[in-house]
């Protein structure tokens, strides 16, 4: 797989060594190129961290898709130096802002908050730390037969230290995640989608054009819409199903009567919603309104 390629446009982010990122309307490409194996070490969670901050107040940023230079490698786990040369990683600790959490998990925490829809193209090998970063992103797409996805850090004496125990449990359930955290074994792609892992196993020819057709159509949605959607869906996890729909139905009226929600029902029913006709192809009308 190439990974997608776009002209820089005129707000695109500068200065960075590990990240490359593009933007074109409303969707922001971050390809991860950090040479032997794209490590999760310093270098790499500091440039993460600098382009999170960033974006997180860019409006003109919508969707934001990660994927990686490396055909093997999505990102290959969190750096083992952090336990083998602890000096490095205490100084890094020290010189951030006071936190209950590890870099990793700060970062990923980070991520996950992100106003915007984030999405994961994944074609390589993404273990420990590697597969944190996956999981804390909103959606995730794999190639068949390129990739794979694991926990192994029982096999060194710990256990997920950047959110997996967490991130991993919501999405799959306390057995599966026991099973992928101290069994330690790679996850195919088919298998990741069984679990609930990753959203779906794709043919690797067809990976790069379902995200983009995706993302772009994402992107091209009314402004806010994205983001409303994004912080109900996370507001189930978070409490109780009264206060998940309280905070659907806040953020749904915040939307209902913006001059474009009334304009775009208006030229639906325009085109035939509502009709027999109309109907049998709604998905069809929508997109081309």
């Amino acid at each position: 797989m190439q990974p997608t390629t776009q002209a820089p446009s005129a707000g695109a982010y500068p200065g960075y060594q590990a990240l490359h990122i593009t933007l074109d309307q409303g969707l922001a490409t971050v390809t991860i190129g950090h040479p032997p194996l794209n490590v999760l070490d310093i270098a790499l969670i500091t440039e993460l961290m600098r382009f999170v901050a960033a974006v997180r107040a860019d409006e003109q940023v919508r969707v934001i898709v990660f994927q990686s230079a490396d055909p093997e490698f999505f990102i290959a786990h969190g750096d083992m130096r952090f336990i083998s040369e602890p000096a490095a990683l205490a100084e890094f600790m020290a010189a951030a802002a006071p936190s209950p959490l590890n870099p990793m998990q700060e970062l990923h925490e980070q991520l996950r908050t992100l106003p915007q829809v984030t999405i994961a193209k994944i074609a390589g090998l993404a273990r420990g730390g590697g597969n944190e970063l996956l999981l804390a992103l909103d959606m995730r797409f794999a190639a068949s037969g390129r990739t794979g996805l694991a926990q192994p850090e029982v096999q060194m004496g710990i256990i997920p230290g950047g959110g997996g125990t967490q991130y991993l449990t919501r999405l799959v359930g306390a057995p599966r995640a026991l099973e992928a955290i101290l069994g330690s074994a790679l996850f195919d792609a088919e298998l990741a989608e069984r679990y609930g892992w990753i959203n779906r196993a794709l043919p690797a020819g067809e990976l790069d054009g379902f995200v983009e057709t995706l993302a772009r159509r994402i992107a091209a949605l009314p402004t806010g819409v994205a983001a409303a959607a994004k912080a109900a869906v996370q507001a189930a996890s978070l409490g109780s199903l009264q206060e998940g729909l309280a905070t659907e139905n806040a953020l749904m009226g915040g939307l209902f009567q913006l001059p474009a929600t009334v304009a775009r029902t208006v030229r639906a029913l325009a085109a035939g919603a509502q009709t027999r006709e109309g109907e049998r192809d709604l998905e069809g009308l929508m997109n081309r309104l």
